[in-house]
């Protein structure tokens, strides 16, 4: 199952996830990619998998696998699904941030976030939040 049928929706959830900022153990900031980065690894050795072998079975190259997991790189969702689907996890299971201490969430941060959206954009985060949230 695709995550997203456009390439814009790729680019969308990239824009909206790199705005986020989350606090990590130790009170250092972390951005979302660095903390996808930090998940992909962690299940990435939790499974017994070297960098190579993971990327082997995506299909990427391992120095992408490894700008992903230093938070230097946004996979596009295809990519997600193929980690995930590597790992054997589920496609939200990689954006399980909850053991680093993230703060909480309020509504307004996110209607700020969706605030001036078209229709379009919208239907695409909706997509992405209901994917996740099953």
């Amino acid at each position: 199952m695709r995550l997203c049928q456009h390439l814009s929706c790729d680019a969308l959830v990239s824009n909206a996830l790199q705005k986020l900022d989350i606090v990590a153990q130790g009170g250092a900031m972390k951005n979302t990619k660095e903390l996808l980065g930090s998940r992909i690894q962690e299940l990435r050795k939790g499974a017994g998998l070297s960098q190579h072998a993971l990327s082997e079975q995506v299909g990427i190259e391992s120095k992408y696998l490894s700008r992903i997991e230093r938070g230097g790189a946004f996979p596009y969702a295809e990519t997600l699904e193929a980690i995930a689907k590597a790992l054997k996890v589920e496609l939200k299971d990689l954006f399980d941030f909850s053991h680093l201490g993230t703060p909480e969430i309020t509504g307004r941060q996110i209607q700020e976030l969706l605030e001036g959206l078209s229709q379009e954009k919208l239907r695409l985060i909706y997509k992405v939040v209901k994917s996740i949230a099953k």
